[in-house]
């Protein structure tokens, strides 16, 4: 098969739905690659790029979807590209099926094919194609990049000689995957993050990335906020009522505001309200990704960048992915070459559209001279599902405490084999030398001081603790090997066997220190 893709006609994308890279990857799947001129000028990729990737470069658009058997596409076509697209033809692009039904029907009775990347389904082996979550995850990050550029101060905080700087208050509104792309940003560049979202399960999420979660006393909360597929549902009136009460509590001390939320085929939910925006200090950013869905902020202009009479700008944008061309464009190629290896399964370049593969049948929504939107349900269970119904969630307080009982428990139990232990060597010390006594009253003596210090230590330093016990350790093995050289055959033996435990103590203790510590770094 021919796969081609035409430069974009929207106007201000700089995107393209082929890379030199992902062009190489598919023709290891035994396809041909056709790319208009210039299609990927706007993301940095050249024609001589393409050409050298072995990329066929034609001139014109109308050259480019006369040769290919299936076109691959960024943007929404429009009426002109919908002319051009032929029988027995395959369109891959974000399609908007709900809004263009119109050219669902017009491509069915055309027999064409049309998948649309949105609508690939959110289960677990279809991640490396889902190009809503890649989109999402450049435009959180741009988000932030985008307000820092607004904001007249430091996200972090710095003490200079000139004075102390506090850092910026960033509150995130929706923990998606947009979300977390913000909320990673803005504790990277060192702002204090705060986060809601209506799906309380993700609040360990927000914690682990160095952010406050914000909760809501709202009995509710639980049975309200999650739906299957990965996103948030339509909330109760009263939840609603509570959540905006909360905004308004915490609006004031907020230097940005990052909203994302939003609902699957509905218009985006209101929760920045004016009072809300006219709470806000001077100089506040308000970056709206909701803003093509009519926006999460009432002010919200879309696509414009405004500012309010009391000084707080409110960024409208819906291109923050084009405004990163070239890593959008990596991305997006990315998830269309592997949607492109799931339909040519032998790799010989022959596309089997297989309408029982769940991921194929999602995102096709016109098929066989058939519109087949909507899709019906996956046969698997979403990435993420709700929570169990039964489960009850344990407050800090609670989960200390039984991490605490079952930590006493275990060391109870190692107390005991210890004790076991002594007996028995006491015993065999009857029948050893008058000098094995003195060795085994220094024994005793450095279990309970070693008893004393470590029951002492929260048990979540336990692992930091590693590095201390390998010099403790380490001290153990130079006595040993002092006493290996005993004439008596016990000592020897005795010493024998705490050279070999001890030395896999040091060893093994500072092999998984080094790990953990790998696991911290940056790459």
């Amino acid at each position: 098969m021919i796969v081609g893709t035409p430069k974009e006609l929207f106007e201000g994308e700089n995107r393209v739905a082929m890379t030199p890279a992902s062009a190489l990857e598919l023709q290891k799947l035994g396809h041909s690659c056709v790319i208009e001129t210039k299609a990927g000028a706007a993301a940095g990729f050249s024609d001589k790029d393409y050409k050298d990737a072995g990329v066929e470069v034609v001139k014109t658009a109308a050259a480019l979807w006369k040769a290919a058997d299936i076109v691959a596409k960024v943007r929404v076509p429009d009426d002109g590209e919908m002319k051009r697209l032929s029988a027995d033809q395959t369109l891959i692009s974000f399609f908007s099926p709900v809004a263009d039904e119109a050219k669902m029907k017009s491509a069915a009775r055309k027999g064409a094919t049309v998948v649309a990347m949105e609508m690939i389904p959110r289960i677990s082996r279809a991640q490396k194609m889902d190009a809503l979550s890649s989109m999402a995850n450049i435009a959180g990050y741009r988000a932030v990049i985008e307000a820092g550029n607004n904001f007249p101060r430091f996200f972090t905080g710095q003490i200079t000689a000139a004075g102390k700087v506090p850092p910026a208050k960033v509150l995130v509104v929706g923990a998606g995957v947009a979300g977390l792309a913000a909320i990673g940003t803005s504790t990277s560049l060192g702002a204090i993050t705060y986060a809601f979202d209506v799906r309380p399960e993700v609040a360990e999420q927000v914690e682990s990335m160095g952010a406050e979660f914000v909760f809501l006393d709202f009995e509710e909360e639980q049975a309200d906020g999650a739906s299957s597929g990965g996103y948030a549902s339509v909330s109760s009136p009263e939840f609603a009522a509570a959540q905006l009460a909360k905004f308004r509590e915490i609006a004031p001390d907020m230097d940005i505001v990052i909203t994302t939320a939003l609902i699957p085929n509905r218009e985006a939910p209101e929760l920045w309200t004016e009072d809300m925006v006219k709470s806000m200090k001077p100089g506040s950013v308000i970056v709206d990704l909701a803003a093509e869905k009519g926006g999460n902020c009432k002010l919200t202009v879309k696509d414009e960048k405004i500012v309010t009479d009391n000084g707080v700008t409110i960024i409208g944008y819906t291109d923050f992915p084009s405004r990163m061309a070239a890593q959008s464009s990596t991305l997006y190629a990315t998830n269309i070459r592997h949607l492109m290896t799931d339909l040519t399964p032998e790799k010989d370049g022959v596309v089997n559209h297989d309408m029982e593969d769940d991921v194929i049948r999602g995102a096709t929504v016109a098929y066989g001279k058939e519109v087949t939107f909507p899709p019906p349900p996956p046969k698997v269970q979403a990435i993420a599902a709700q929570p169990k119904a039964a489960a009850v969630e344990l407050t800090p307080e609670e989960k200390r405490a039984v991490e605490t009982a079952a930590f006493k428990a275990q060391t109870k139990q190692q107390v005991t084999l210890l004790g076991i232990g002594a007996a028995v060597i006491l015993l065999a010390g009857l029948w050893a030398p008058a000098s094995f006594m003195q060795h085994f009253i220094v024994f005793v003596l450095s279990i309970f001081i070693g008893f004393q210090v470590i029951w002492g230590v929260a048990h979540s330093l336990h692992t930091p603790l590693m590095a201390v016990t390998n010099a403790i350790s380490s001290i153990i093995i130079l006595g040993a090997l002092m006493q290996i050289g005993s004439g008596s055959f016990l000592v020897v033996l005795l010493a024998g066997l705490a050279v070999f435990m001890t030395g896999i103590n040091i060893f093994g203790g500072f092999l998984v220190t080094r790990r953990m510590l790998a696991m911290f770094q940056k790459s």
